[in-house]
């Protein structure tokens, strides 16, 4: 499963580059990444429908933690164009359904949350290298650390999405 979800990553990450393809890129990745959740209980991957305002508040803030280093920058935000919103919303979703649902799932399975939340963080990470500079890797890794660790202490796997969705879309 890793192998898959990383292949798909990084395969979006070489389409992304390619004039005007982008968006189709994004949007596929994220399809592509989600349809590995197939066949898996919504329960086993934190997506049930519990105490689901409370969720969707604690994906606000993690959207908010997510997005404290692009607010302490000075200037302006950037903006993302108008036409990868709905790609970045997919993709968002797609990587969360994948790395802190499925692969959570698993590594957890095989070996308890400390194996889940760094392995999924570390695989999280892997997958990053092809689309981020270098020193933006470390922030990549801590954004992991962060929503597993969230998919951990809360069972929750809606609030990493709602907050990966935020920071996409602010960043």
């Amino acid at each position: 499963m890793a192998g898959y979800v990383l292949v798909v990553e990084l395969s979006r990450a070489m389409v992304v580059q390619e004039p005007g393809l982008a968006p189709a890129a994004l949007l596929l990745g994220g399809a592509a990444l989600a349809a590995i959740a197939v066949g898996w209980r919504s329960e086993l991957l934190g997506l049930g429908r519990s105490r689901f305002g409370l969720r969707l508040l604690g994906g606000l803030a993690l959207g908010a933690v997510l997005l404290l280093p692009a607010a302490a920058r000075s200037g302006a935000m950037p903006m993302l164009p108008a036409g990868l919103a709905f790609a970045a919303i997919a993709v968002s979703i797609g990587e969360e359904i994948a790395f802190r649902g499925v692969l959570y799932a698993v590594l957890e399975e095989v070996g308890g949350a400390p194996l889940a939340i760094l392995g999924s963080t570390l695989l999280w990470t892997l997958a990053h290298v092809l689309s981020h500079p270098p020193a933006f890797l470390g922030a990549v890794a801590a954004a992991g650390l962060l929503l597993a660790l969230w998919r951990w202490a809360c069972k929750d796997l809606v609030g990493p999405i709602i907050g990966h969705v935020i920071a996409d879309l602010g960043l």
